[in-house]
Protein backbone atom coordinates (compact mmCIF):
# COMPACT_ATOMS: atom_id res chain seq x y z
CA UNK A 1 0.00 0.00 0.00
CA UNK A 2 1.31 3.37 -0.89
CA UNK A 3 0.59 6.42 1.37
CA UNK A 4 0.88 9.97 0.79
CA UNK A 5 -0.42 13.14 1.83
CA UNK A 6 -1.67 14.03 -2.23
CA UNK A 7 -2.51 11.56 -4.33
CA UNK A 8 -2.43 12.78 -8.20
CA UNK A 9 -3.80 11.38 -10.81
CA UNK A 10 -2.35 12.02 -13.99
CA UNK A 11 1.67 13.54 -14.66
CA UNK A 12 1.26 15.87 -17.29
CA UNK A 13 2.10 19.62 -16.32
CA UNK A 14 -0.86 20.58 -14.06
CA UNK A 15 -0.13 17.52 -11.80
CA UNK A 16 3.93 17.73 -11.84
CA UNK A 17 3.33 21.69 -10.60
CA UNK A 18 0.98 20.67 -7.63
CA UNK A 19 3.62 18.61 -6.67
CA UNK A 20 5.69 21.87 -5.93
CA UNK A 21 3.17 23.96 -4.67
CA UNK A 22 2.06 21.08 -2.37
CA UNK A 23 6.07 20.37 -1.36
CA UNK A 24 5.93 24.08 0.19
CA UNK A 25 3.28 23.54 2.45
CA UNK A 26 5.26 20.05 3.41
CA UNK A 27 2.96 17.87 2.06
CA UNK A 28 4.02 14.82 0.21
CA UNK A 29 2.78 14.01 -3.00
CA UNK A 30 2.46 10.22 -5.43
CA UNK A 31 1.20 10.60 -8.76
CA UNK A 32 -0.56 7.90 -10.96
CA UNK A 33 -0.39 7.81 -14.82
CA UNK A 34 -1.26 5.39 -17.40
CA UNK A 35 1.42 6.59 -19.78
CA UNK A 36 5.37 5.08 -18.95
CA UNK A 37 6.63 8.26 -18.20
CA UNK A 38 5.62 11.59 -16.54
CA UNK A 39 4.74 14.24 -18.96
CA UNK A 40 1.86 13.62 -20.31
CA UNK A 41 0.65 14.90 -23.65
CA UNK A 42 3.47 17.29 -23.68
CA UNK A 43 5.93 13.86 -23.67
CA UNK A 44 4.11 11.52 -25.59
CA UNK A 45 2.62 13.42 -28.59
CA UNK A 46 4.44 16.95 -29.00
CA UNK A 47 7.81 16.38 -27.00
CA UNK A 48 9.75 18.92 -30.18
CA UNK A 49 6.53 21.33 -30.03
CA UNK A 50 6.98 24.96 -29.34
CA UNK A 51 4.57 26.17 -25.95
CA UNK A 52 4.33 30.09 -26.33
CA UNK A 53 2.33 30.60 -23.63
CA UNK A 54 4.13 29.63 -20.18
CA UNK A 55 4.66 32.72 -18.12
CA UNK A 56 8.40 33.87 -18.20
CA UNK A 57 9.05 31.38 -21.30
CA UNK A 58 8.74 33.06 -24.92
CA UNK A 59 8.92 29.61 -26.68
CA UNK A 60 9.85 26.76 -24.68
CA UNK A 61 9.53 23.16 -26.13
CA UNK A 62 6.85 20.90 -24.52
CA UNK A 63 9.26 18.02 -23.52
CA UNK A 64 11.81 20.77 -21.90
CA UNK A 65 8.86 22.28 -19.75
CA UNK A 66 8.07 19.08 -18.87
CA UNK A 67 11.73 18.37 -17.59
CA UNK A 68 11.84 21.56 -15.86
CA UNK A 69 8.90 20.42 -13.66
CA UNK A 70 10.50 17.71 -13.01
CA UNK A 71 13.46 19.64 -11.98
CA UNK A 72 11.50 21.90 -9.78
CA UNK A 73 9.69 19.08 -7.81
CA UNK A 74 12.71 17.05 -7.62
CA UNK A 75 13.67 17.72 -4.31
CA UNK A 76 10.04 17.43 -2.71
CA UNK A 77 10.89 13.90 -3.88
CA UNK A 78 7.26 12.64 -4.92
CA UNK A 79 6.51 9.02 -6.16
CA UNK A 80 5.34 7.07 -9.21
CA UNK A 81 3.39 4.76 -10.30
CA UNK A 82 3.32 4.99 -14.19
CA UNK A 83 1.96 2.60 -16.83
CA UNK A 84 -0.86 2.38 -14.80
CA UNK A 85 -4.30 3.28 -14.94
CA UNK A 86 -6.15 4.42 -11.63
CA UNK A 87 -9.21 2.19 -12.08
CA UNK A 88 -11.30 2.23 -8.53
CA UNK A 89 -11.37 4.54 -5.62
CA UNK A 90 -13.21 3.16 -2.30
CA UNK A 91 -14.04 6.07 0.50
CA UNK A 92 -13.05 4.87 4.17
CA UNK A 93 -14.48 5.27 7.36
CA UNK A 94 -12.17 7.88 8.52
CA UNK A 95 -12.68 10.06 5.03
CA UNK A 96 -9.38 8.93 3.28
CA UNK A 97 -9.00 7.53 0.08
CA UNK A 98 -7.66 4.25 -1.75
CA UNK A 99 -7.44 4.62 -5.15
CA UNK A 100 -6.55 1.07 -7.15
CA UNK A 101 -4.96 0.90 -10.32
CA UNK A 102 -5.76 -1.61 -13.53
CA UNK A 103 -2.35 -3.57 -12.13
CA UNK A 104 -3.77 -3.67 -8.41
CA UNK A 105 -1.52 -1.51 -7.22
CA UNK A 106 -3.02 0.65 -4.12
CA UNK A 107 -2.56 3.91 -2.74
CA UNK A 108 -4.08 5.48 0.36
CA UNK A 109 -4.57 9.47 0.70
CA UNK A 110 -6.83 11.56 2.17
CA UNK A 111 -6.81 14.00 -0.56
CA UNK A 112 -6.94 12.91 -4.15
CA UNK A 113 -6.47 15.39 -7.08
CA UNK A 114 -7.58 14.26 -10.40
CA UNK A 115 -5.60 15.83 -12.85
CA UNK A 116 -5.72 13.58 -15.74
CA UNK A 117 -5.29 16.38 -18.40
CA UNK A 118 -8.50 15.67 -20.64
CA UNK A 119 -8.36 12.21 -19.42
CA UNK A 120 -6.54 8.79 -19.38
CA UNK A 121 -4.89 8.01 -22.59
CA UNK A 122 -5.09 5.25 -24.89
CA UNK A 123 -3.42 4.13 -27.75
CA UNK A 124 -4.87 4.30 -31.27
CA UNK A 125 -4.54 1.28 -32.39
CA UNK A 126 -4.41 -0.11 -36.36
CA UNK A 127 -7.45 -1.77 -37.78
CA UNK A 128 -5.26 -5.03 -38.17
CA UNK A 129 -6.87 -8.60 -37.91
CA UNK A 130 -5.60 -10.55 -34.72
CA UNK A 131 -3.72 -7.70 -33.49
CA UNK A 132 -4.88 -8.02 -29.76
CA UNK A 133 -3.11 -11.68 -30.44
CA UNK A 134 0.26 -10.06 -30.46
CA UNK A 135 0.05 -7.12 -27.56
CA UNK A 136 2.95 -7.91 -26.01
CA UNK A 137 4.14 -10.44 -28.39
CA UNK A 138 6.39 -8.26 -30.47
CA UNK A 139 3.22 -5.38 -30.88
CA UNK A 140 3.86 -2.62 -28.58
CA UNK A 141 2.38 0.63 -28.87
CA UNK A 142 4.71 2.30 -26.09
CA UNK A 143 8.60 2.50 -25.69
CA UNK A 144 9.18 1.44 -21.83
CA UNK A 145 12.61 0.19 -22.45
CA UNK A 146 14.63 0.75 -25.20
CA UNK A 147 16.81 -1.91 -24.74
CA UNK A 148 14.45 -4.47 -25.29
CA UNK A 149 14.56 -3.76 -29.10
CA UNK A 150 18.58 -4.01 -28.51
CA UNK A 151 19.87 -6.15 -31.80
CA UNK A 152 16.28 -6.83 -33.31
CA UNK A 153 14.72 -6.09 -36.24
CA UNK A 154 12.31 -3.22 -35.50
CA UNK A 155 9.12 -1.97 -37.43
CA UNK A 156 7.92 1.51 -36.50
CA UNK A 157 4.25 2.89 -38.43
CA UNK A 158 3.56 6.47 -37.70
CA UNK A 159 4.11 9.78 -38.98
CA UNK A 160 4.19 12.01 -36.21
CA UNK A 161 6.74 13.27 -33.70
CA UNK A 162 6.70 10.38 -31.66
CA UNK A 163 7.47 7.64 -34.53
CA UNK A 164 10.78 9.95 -35.54
CA UNK A 165 11.90 10.25 -32.87
CA UNK A 166 11.90 6.65 -31.69
CA UNK A 167 13.13 5.70 -35.29
CA UNK A 168 16.58 7.84 -34.77
CA UNK A 169 16.90 6.60 -31.30
CA UNK A 170 16.55 3.01 -32.21
CA UNK A 171 18.78 3.38 -35.36
CA UNK A 172 22.07 2.93 -32.85
CA UNK A 173 19.98 0.05 -30.55
CA UNK A 174 18.13 -2.31 -33.06
CA UNK A 175 19.52 -4.28 -36.00
CA UNK A 176 17.55 -2.51 -38.24
CA UNK A 177 14.66 -0.08 -38.15
CA UNK A 178 11.78 0.43 -40.78
CA UNK A 179 9.68 3.05 -40.59
CA UNK A 180 6.30 2.84 -42.29
CA UNK A 181 4.00 5.68 -43.21
CA UNK A 182 1.04 6.29 -45.35
CA UNK A 183 1.77 9.70 -46.82
CA UNK A 184 5.48 10.96 -48.10
CA UNK A 185 5.02 14.18 -45.19
CA UNK A 186 5.41 13.79 -41.97
CA UNK A 187 4.26 16.17 -39.05
CA UNK A 188 6.94 16.35 -37.17
CA UNK A 189 9.68 18.49 -36.13
CA UNK A 190 11.71 19.33 -39.07
CA UNK A 191 15.35 18.57 -37.28
CA UNK A 192 13.76 15.15 -36.97
CA UNK A 193 11.92 14.89 -40.52
CA UNK A 194 15.81 15.92 -41.42
CA UNK A 195 17.75 13.37 -39.38
CA UNK A 196 15.63 10.56 -40.41
CA UNK A 197 16.47 11.48 -44.03
CA UNK A 198 20.39 11.48 -42.94
CA UNK A 199 19.87 7.84 -41.56
CA UNK A 200 17.81 6.77 -44.86
CA UNK A 201 20.65 8.10 -46.98
CA UNK A 202 23.58 6.06 -44.89
CA UNK A 203 21.33 2.87 -44.65
CA UNK A 204 20.31 3.30 -41.07
CA UNK A 205 16.95 3.56 -41.30
CA UNK A 206 14.76 1.89 -44.21
CA UNK A 207 11.89 4.49 -44.94
CA UNK A 208 8.55 3.32 -46.64
CA UNK A 209 6.14 5.69 -47.94
CA UNK A 210 3.93 6.04 -48.86
CA UNK A 211 2.48 2.40 -47.35
CA UNK A 212 0.30 0.67 -44.87
CA UNK A 213 0.81 -1.99 -42.93
CA UNK A 214 -2.17 -4.75 -43.49
CA UNK A 215 -1.77 -7.78 -42.25
CA UNK A 216 0.49 -9.44 -39.16
CA UNK A 217 1.99 -12.95 -39.10
CA UNK A 218 3.54 -15.19 -36.47
CA UNK A 219 2.38 -18.16 -34.31
CA UNK A 220 2.81 -16.97 -30.87
CA UNK A 221 4.95 -13.89 -31.43
CA UNK A 222 5.08 -11.22 -34.68
CA UNK A 223 7.29 -12.86 -37.29
CA UNK A 224 6.68 -10.67 -39.42
CA UNK A 225 4.07 -8.15 -41.37
CA UNK A 226 2.98 -7.37 -44.65
CA UNK A 227 2.90 -3.74 -46.46
CA UNK A 228 0.96 -2.16 -49.24
CA UNK A 229 3.01 0.44 -50.99
CA UNK A 230 0.95 1.89 -54.14
CA UNK A 231 -0.88 -1.46 -54.68
CA UNK A 232 2.33 -4.08 -54.11
CA UNK A 233 1.97 -5.98 -51.26
CA UNK A 234 5.35 -7.38 -49.33
CA UNK A 235 6.19 -8.92 -46.11
CA UNK A 236 8.95 -7.83 -44.28
CA UNK A 237 10.46 -10.35 -40.99
CA UNK A 238 10.67 -8.40 -37.83
CA UNK A 239 10.92 -9.22 -34.33
CA UNK A 240 8.56 -6.08 -33.22
CA UNK A 241 5.83 -3.96 -34.62
CA UNK A 242 5.27 -0.25 -32.76
CA UNK A 243 2.56 1.35 -34.08
CA UNK A 244 2.57 5.26 -33.12
CA UNK A 245 -1.07 6.08 -34.02
CA UNK A 246 -0.86 8.89 -31.05
CA UNK A 247 -2.89 8.56 -27.66
CA UNK A 248 -7.27 8.75 -27.46
CA UNK A 249 -8.34 10.62 -24.61
CA UNK A 250 -10.59 8.95 -22.60
CA UNK A 251 -12.17 9.95 -19.16
CA UNK A 252 -11.72 6.41 -18.40
CA UNK A 253 -13.20 4.28 -15.30
CA UNK A 254 -13.01 8.15 -13.26
CA UNK A 255 -16.16 8.36 -14.67
CA UNK A 256 -17.86 5.82 -12.58
CA UNK A 257 -16.65 7.53 -9.43
CA UNK A 258 -19.68 9.28 -8.37
CA UNK A 259 -18.22 12.26 -9.65
CA UNK A 260 -20.57 15.05 -11.13
CA UNK A 261 -19.90 15.25 -14.69
CA UNK A 262 -20.41 17.61 -17.43
CA UNK A 263 -19.61 16.99 -21.42
CA UNK A 264 -16.68 14.50 -20.61
CA UNK A 265 -15.30 16.75 -17.74
CA UNK A 266 -16.00 17.04 -13.91
CA UNK A 267 -17.55 19.83 -12.34
CA UNK A 268 -16.03 21.41 -9.78
CA UNK A 269 -16.42 24.68 -7.79
CA UNK A 270 -14.50 27.73 -8.30
CA UNK A 271 -12.92 28.26 -4.94
CA UNK A 272 -11.08 25.49 -4.64
CA UNK A 273 -11.75 23.57 -7.79
CA UNK A 274 -13.33 20.53 -5.30
CA UNK A 275 -15.62 18.35 -6.77
CA UNK A 276 -19.29 17.25 -5.27
CA UNK A 277 -17.23 14.43 -3.15
CA UNK A 278 -14.93 15.80 -0.76
CA UNK A 279 -11.22 15.53 -0.32
CA UNK A 280 -11.23 14.63 -4.48
CA UNK A 281 -10.28 17.67 -6.73
CA UNK A 282 -10.36 18.18 -10.19
CA UNK A 283 -7.47 20.53 -11.70
CA UNK A 284 -6.10 21.42 -15.31
CA UNK A 285 -7.88 20.27 -18.45
CA UNK A 286 -9.86 17.34 -16.93
CA UNK A 287 -12.19 20.19 -14.91
CA UNK A 288 -15.30 22.07 -15.86
CA UNK A 289 -16.67 25.16 -14.41
CA UNK A 290 -18.24 28.28 -16.00
CA UNK A 291 -15.66 30.69 -17.63
CA UNK A 292 -12.90 27.52 -18.13
CA UNK A 293 -10.01 28.03 -20.59
CA UNK A 294 -8.39 24.76 -21.29
CA UNK A 295 -4.62 25.80 -20.88
CA UNK A 296 -1.79 24.95 -18.91
CA UNK A 297 -1.36 28.00 -16.83
CA UNK A 298 -4.78 28.24 -15.46
CA UNK A 299 -4.32 24.51 -14.49
CA UNK A 300 -0.98 25.80 -12.48
CA UNK A 301 -3.34 28.00 -10.92
CA UNK A 302 -5.66 25.65 -9.89
CA UNK A 303 -3.22 23.69 -8.35
CA UNK A 304 -1.95 26.09 -6.37
CA UNK A 305 -5.34 26.85 -4.73
CA UNK A 306 -6.30 23.33 -4.85
CA UNK A 307 -3.20 22.72 -2.48
CA UNK A 308 -3.97 25.44 -0.07
CA UNK A 309 -6.97 23.68 0.55
CA UNK A 310 -5.92 20.52 1.16
CA UNK A 311 -3.29 22.18 3.66
CA UNK A 312 -6.02 22.89 5.44
CA UNK A 313 -8.28 19.87 5.63
CA UNK A 314 -4.99 18.26 5.96
CA UNK A 315 -4.29 20.77 9.20
CA UNK A 316 -7.57 21.87 10.63
CA UNK A 317 -7.40 25.01 12.82
CA UNK A 318 -3.59 25.23 12.01
CA UNK A 319 -3.54 28.80 10.27
CA UNK A 320 -0.72 28.77 7.44
CA UNK A 321 1.45 31.91 6.91
CA UNK A 322 2.04 32.61 3.38
CA UNK A 323 5.33 33.76 2.31
CA UNK A 324 7.37 34.21 -0.80
CA UNK A 325 9.87 31.55 -1.87
CA UNK A 326 12.54 34.88 -2.47
CA UNK A 327 11.84 35.61 1.31
CA UNK A 328 11.75 32.15 2.69
CA UNK A 329 13.90 30.18 0.78
CA UNK A 330 12.52 25.80 -0.20
CA UNK A 331 13.23 23.25 1.84
CA UNK A 332 12.95 19.83 0.47
CA UNK A 333 12.43 16.58 1.87
CA UNK A 334 15.87 15.61 0.42
CA UNK A 335 17.28 17.85 2.99
CA UNK A 336 17.85 20.55 0.45
CA UNK A 337 17.79 24.20 0.89
CA UNK A 338 17.27 26.72 -1.63
CA UNK A 339 17.43 30.49 -0.59
CA UNK A 340 18.86 34.15 -2.22
CA UNK A 341 21.93 35.06 -1.28
CA UNK A 342 21.47 36.93 2.31
CA UNK A 343 21.89 40.82 2.13
CA UNK A 344 25.27 42.10 3.43
CA UNK A 345 25.31 44.37 6.26
CA UNK A 346 28.16 46.38 6.24
CA UNK A 347 28.76 49.90 7.55
CA UNK A 348 30.33 52.68 4.97
CA UNK A 349 33.21 54.75 6.65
Amino acid sequence: MIKTDILIIGAGPTGLFTVFEAGLLKLKCHLIDALPQPGGQCSELYPKKPIYDIPGFPEILAGDLTGNLLEQGKQFQPGFTLGERAETIDKQEDGSFIVTTNKGTQHHAPIVAIAGGLGSFEPRKPKLENIEKYEDNGVNYFIKDPELYRDKKVIIAGGGDSALDWAIFLADVASSVTLVHRRNEFRGALDSVEKVQELKLVNKINLITPAEVTALHGVDHIEGITISKEGIESILETDYFIPLFGLSPKLGPIGDWGLEIEKNAIKVNTVDYQTNIPGIFAIGDVNTYEGKLKLILCGFHEATLMCQSAYKILNPGKKFVLKYTTVSGIDGFDGTRKESPKAVVKAIV
